[in-house]
């Protein structure tokens, strides 16, 4: 058998040539760090013994024989110091006069036997997991490889070591002041039935808004703007789900077809706010920009939540670079296989992070208590969070990343929103996570999508979804809130999209039009594409409206994406991940358009009567059984009649869903009943008009039309009322909302 000792010996290594080594002439002389303290991980600027400031660095490398710690001075050039240690694992030291804005790395030092899963390779300048902020550009170079790239011996091709030297081509950390205390005593703090959520891209959302000063857009000072805050709080929304802010790399067969990775799904810094976001600098002044914008939706009463992606690094499988983690303790921070040379991967992005080892959950932990305390965000959706909830090999629900969050002073009282799936053996899991988590409920996404294009086989599946999914979700405690709806997403076609093409049109992410999903459940109204034709337009537009009606009346807690209040279009993109250009930034000439200004009218009409009247934000799921004479939740076939169990399993395009406001299970603030008015909501997805029969008393003795989607003008409510028991006629493809009148 193959020691790791003489496996270490076996392996050829390629020696630094003078080309690719850094020549620091008049780097200051080398000078000894004072031991510091192991049990604040990153860098802490402090006051050390005496009273004296500087820098506590502290760094997790269990299985490391030294580490180095590696500052740079303003011109680059680079001081090596030996950190004490390891104590508990941990090596440690502080730097007498590291100030914040001080740029620092890691080399750690240990054997090379990618066999048994040993990467160390001190050649390789690492990013400390706890960097605060982060200072620079990682650039795709053979040298930020561990391993030599391009070994003849492909079998080999990850096991070989390469010893050029990485710091030319990767980022340094940034020492980064702490926030004063008391800073986030602004939080909105919104109810979880009463929260509307606003899926966006910090750079994209103002990369083209035309009220946002030029130098500011794209940026987090950019979404602190007043043009930015100000639409946000016109539509209604509570809450911003910010797609990946963490410290983010590129890929290089992206930057190879002159692509980026736009969406920033390849984290490597899980505490600093991605550099390329920030108007005002990369030496820390990005965490205070950052901070400066979460006060600013804060002030507008809009809560920040954080698209998380803690089961996956940038640093890909065995044949991708060093960064961080593969080069800190690879075996103590990654999922490895039977055969530790290669990766466990459950994520589909070549690693998956071992949540079930204490330093990896740390890490998580940390992170996430940081940007709660010190960032003030408000909570989290977590990206393939199966992945996290993984023991030995399934999903489980007494999963160590689950049980760390749920006693957690801090992380148990933020939202936390799962993505509950990966594409793992048994990943998906919609339905399966504990209580206090909501989750992503693509079920909800697919049925609402099916019966609006014509293609549902019966309304069972969809009475459930409308409702806050209590099929999935009602038990264990849970309520209505744990169900995130969505109808889209940025991973798929916008609405406007959704109701424009059948296909997806991704030849512009050069991977042959062979990426995104093929099941896109749409229909494009009778043409593909765009078209001039007024007639298949109106109808889309039609479409829209139904589809925010059904969104944002449903029971559970709703998220829109960004630009679909206006009709945004990523021409057919299905998986615009790599497209920083006008294909994915929000279009804001739309609001102009006077096609497109109803639509974003009718969107905030809607939240408004949703926050208005407590029914349809429910916190507790249907019974069924009555109250006052009537049950809380009926169900009525355009005849008039309460619909059969039949009725459930028949083809259905028509169908109206009464909502009773009267003694709702639920109590206000101060501890009292609430109640409030009863709603009847007409859904047909018919191609042609129908009659329907409203139910008359007990249900209502009248009913005031407040929303028809069949109008293209939603400056006003439509205001007239119907008498209960007679006929009322709902356009074809539309949603009436009737108040009912007792």
């Amino acid at each position: 058998m193959r020691t790791e000792a003489t496996a270490s010996r076996r392996r050829p290594h390629v020696s630094s040539a003078p080309e690719d080594v850094r020549t620091l002439p008049g780097a200051p002389a080398p000078t000894a760090l004072w031991p510091g303290d192991p049990r604040e991980l990153g860098a802490r600027f402090c006051r050390g013994p005496g009273g004296t400031e500087g820098t506590g660095f502290a760094l997790w490398a269990g299985g490391a024989e030294a580490v180095d710690l590696c500052l740079f001075d303003d011109d680059g050039r680079e001081r090596r110091l030996p950190l004490t240690g390891p104590t508990d694992e941990v090596w440690h030291g502080f730097a007498p006069g590291v100030r914040p804005g001080h740029r620092y790395g890691y080399r750690v030092h240990g054997r090379w036997d990618p066999w048994t899963g040993a990467r160390w390779n001190p050649a390789k300048l690492l990013l400390d997991p706890y960097a605060r902020a982060v200072d620079g550009e990682f650039r795709h170079a053979p040298q930020t490889f561990g391993h030599v790239l391009g070994w003849p011996q492909a079998h080999l091709a990850d096991t070989v070591r390469d010893d050029r030297d990485s710091a030319p081509y990767v980022p340094r950390g940034v020492v980064v002041r702490d926030a004063a205390a008391g800073a986030w005593a602004d939080r909105p703090g919104t109810p979880w039935a009463d929260t509307v959520l606003h899926e966006l891209h910090v750079r994209g959302f103002t990369r083209l808004h035309p009220a946002v000063p030029e130098r500011l857009r794209g940026t987090y000072a950019g979404l602190a703007h007043p043009a930015a805050t100000g639409h946000l709080r016109a539509l209604g929304v509570t809450a911003v789900e910010l797609l990946p802010v963490h410290q983010f790399a590129p890929e290089g067969t992206l930057l190879g077809r002159g692509l980026t990775n736009y969406w920033g799904y390849k984290s490597v810094g899980w505490f600093a706010p991605h550099a390329g976001y920030a108007a005002t600098g990369t030496r820390g002044e990005q965490v205070t920009e950052f901070r400066a914008m979460v006060h600013a939706l804060h002030a507008a009463g809009i809560e920040v939540i954080l698209d998380v992606v803690h089961n996956h690094t940038a640093e890909g499988s065995e044949l991708g670079p060093t960064y961080s983690l593969r080069g800190i303790d690879n075996r103590g921070y990654y999922r490895l296989a039977p055969d530790a040379r290669r990766y466990a991967d459950v994520t589909g992005c070549g690693n998956t992070l071992d949540a079930r080892r204490p330093q990896a959950l740390r890490l998580i932990t940390d992170s996430l208590r940081y940007w709660v305390t010190e960032m003030g965000v408000d909570g989290f959706r977590f990206d393939l969070a199966a992945a996290l909830a993984r023991t030995e090999r399934d999903v489980d629900t007494l999963a160590p990343f689950l049980a760390a969050i749920a006693q957690d002073p801090v992380l148990r009282r933020v939202k936390l929103i799962a993505e509950p799936w990966d594409v793992g053996p048994g990943g998906y899991h919609l339905g399966g996570f504990p209580p206090p988590w909501s989750e992503w409920n693509d079920r909800y996404r697919d049925a609402v999508r099916d019966f609006w294009r014509g293609a549902l086989p019966d309304v069972r599946d969809l009475g459930y979804r409308l409702t806050g999914s209590s099929d999935l979700h009602d038990r264990a405690g849970r309520r209505p809130r744990a169900s995130v709806n969505f109808v889209t997403a940025h991973d798929g076609f916008t609405l406007r999209d959704l109701v424009s093409y059948e296909h997806k049109r991704n030849a512009a992410n050069g991977e042959g039009n062979r990426d995104g999903t093929d099941d896109n459940r749409a229909w494009n109204c009778g043409h593909e594409g765009e078209t001039d034709d007024p007639a298949v337009n109106a109808l889309r537009r039609r479409q829209i409206r139904n589809l925010l009606a059904t969104l944002l009346l449903s029971t559970g807690v709703p998220m829109l994406t960004a630009g679909d209040e206006m009709g945004r279009t990523q021409r057919g993109n299905n998986n615009a991940y790599c497209q920083d250009n006008e294909v994915s930034w929000v279009d804001w000439s739309l609001l102009r358009d006077p096609a497109w200004r109803p639509v974003r009218r009718l969107a905030a009409r809607l939240i408004a009567l949703r926050r208005a009247h407590p029914v349809l934000r429910r916190d507790a799921f249907f019974s069924g059984r009555p109250q006052e004479g009537v049950r809380d939740l009926a169900w009525f076939t355009p005849a008039g009649c309460e619909m059969s169990e039949s009725d459930w399993f028949a083809p259905t395009v028509a169908f109206g869903m009464y909502l009773s406001g009267r003694d709702l299970p639920q109590c206000d603030p101060r501890g009292r009943p609430v109640s409030g008015d009863s709603f009847l909501v007409l859904c047909h997805a018919g191609a042609g008009p129908v009659e329907f029969v409203l139910p008359g008393e007990p249900w209502a003795r009248a009913y005031e039309l407040v929303v028809d989607t069949s109008r293209e003008d939603q400056s006003a409510a439509p205001g007239t009322r119907h008498p209960g028991g007679g006929p009322i006629a709902v356009p074809e493809r539309s949603v009436l909302v009737l108040r009912a009148l007792l």
